[in-house]
């Protein structure tokens, strides 16, 4: 457990949201099976979410499986699909208060993944504690294009003007409805960009990147990333000046 009596931890952002990068080139670099590198990392998951919630984070939404990820050797996804249902351990959720939610098209995903989810979200419910949620089969097109069907059918059934759409209703439709956006979006690895994760939610959200593989993304690594955070200015368009007013 890490030490946090040297951190500030009396600004803290309510959601932080994280790429999970880097476990294959982990094991790549050690002369082991990827599989290896992402079981690895499911561990570095368990460390970070009971950080995260013992400090007072929120929400924790973490990029698990990408639609892309898809295309991948079909042994690699099968494994991965077999780390969801073996990580689901609810004892960690109910031990720390941790309500365990995902997002992303459940509909592609495996029926035992799927049922094996759904126990835990129902199982979690009534956890209040810290939401921690899985991006799994997830893309941010995807989930923007599905917003557009589904305004485009309320507007063809004569239930929404297509005048009335703004920013807020586009927000109602995606798979994030239930929680703010990220105020702190972290990714691991040493790729510098969002990979096709929470487009929409991610335009005043400050980013972090760093080298760190995420299997070696220790909680001393995730209180730094939180400490940069809270040397930001986060202006929303404002000037400083009119924040300091």
């Amino acid at each position: 457990m890490a030490d946090t009596q040297n951190y500030n931890l009396s600004i803290v952002p309510q959601h932080v949201a994280i790429i999970m990068d880097g476990n294959g080139r982990w094991a790549k670099q050690r002369g082991l099976h990827r599989n290896v590198g992402h079981q690895q990392g499911v561990e570095t998951v368990k460390r970070i979410t009971e950080l995260s919630a013992r400090i007072g984070i929120k929400y924790l939404t973490l990029y698990t499986f990408s639609t892309e990820n898809w295309s991948r050797p079909s042994d690699e996804v099968a494994a991965l699909m077999g780390l969801v249902l073996d990580s689901l351990e609810e004892q960690i959720f109910m031990a720390n208060n941790i309500r365990f939610r995902m997002i992303g098209d459940a509909d592609r995903l495996p029926q035992a993944v799927r049922d094996r989810i759904r126990q835990c979200e129902y199982n979690t419910r009534l956890n209040t504690k810290m939401t921690m949620i899985i991006a799994m089969s997830y893309s941010a097109r995807w989930e923007i294009a599905n917003a557009a069907r589904t305004l485009a059918a309320q507007a063809a059934d004569g239930s929404l003007k297509p005048t009335d759409i703004t920013e807020q209703t586009i927000s109602d439709c995606l798979t994030t409805n239930f929680m703010p956006d990220p105020d702190l979006l972290i990714r691991t690895g040493g790729e510098l960009r969002l990979s096709n994760y929470l487009l929409w939610q991610c335009a005043y959200t400050e980013l972090y990147f760093c080298d760190t593989y995420w299997p070696d993304f220790t909680e001393e690594e995730m209180l730094k990333a939180l400490n940069e955070y809270q040397q930001r200015e986060r202006r929303f368009g404002k000037t400083s000046e009119q924040l300091n007013q």
